[in-house]
């Protein structure tokens, strides 16, 4: 007779299975940035011993002061380069973790925004005679919180673009500062 109730379960139900699709696929991928994470951790590691292990080697050589300042300015550089070339894949790694969860929560916020909207037209059509206003305020709620979180998803976008900007700025000064300090070691 009343076919809302049916629509309303219909929708939670299709509702809460896509809550968790996104939920496993954020998951998944959550997994997948660890895994990257600890696997760059492990290379770092391997490659920092064995960088060590020659550096101490080398040292161990030396003959007098003026040749271990040299040789101790000559591995400051490629010591800076490696962290700065971490710091950029570690960055990448967590700017493509965040843009796969942007993208997976935006889908999902379009897909329910979608159902609501089909809900509330339907409902609408069904409803009783005088309840206009209250699906008009209802719809306005709706078109309000769409509106919110677009305004929200740009401002976010924004501040990852500073952000990524920001440890651009702070690498490229890192690096210049090492060159200098490593070309005075030098000389």
């Amino acid at each position: 007779m009343f076919p809302i109730p049916e629509q309303f379960s219909n929708v939670a139900k299709a509702n809460l299975e896509a809550q968790l699709s996104l939920l496993t696929n954020l998951t998944s991928k959550a997994f997948e940035s660890v895994e990257k994470v600890v696997d760059l951790n492990l290379n770092v590691a391997k490659a920092s011993l064995e960088d060590s292990s020659i550096a101490a080697k080398q040292l161990l050589g030396v003959k007098d002061p003026q040749e271990f300042f040299s040789l101790t300015a000559a591995q400051a550089q490629p010591a800076a380069a490696k962290a700065i070339a971490y710091g950029r894949h570690l960055a990448g790694i967590a700017t493509n973790a965040q843009a796969e969860f942007t993208r997976a929560a935006e889908e999902q916020f379009v897909e329910t925004g979608r159902k609501v909207t089909e809900l509330v037209e339907d409902v609408s059509k069904n409803a009783p005679a005088g309840t206009e206003n209250v699906v008009a305020i209802v719809k306005s709620a709706i078109t309000n919180a769409n509106a919110g979180y677009e305004q929200f998803s740009k401002t976010t976008k924004q501040a990852v673009e500073v952000m990524e900007a920001n440890m651009n700025s702070a690498v490229n000064q890192f690096s210049q500062a090492a060159e200098k300090t490593a070309n005075r070691a030098r000389k």
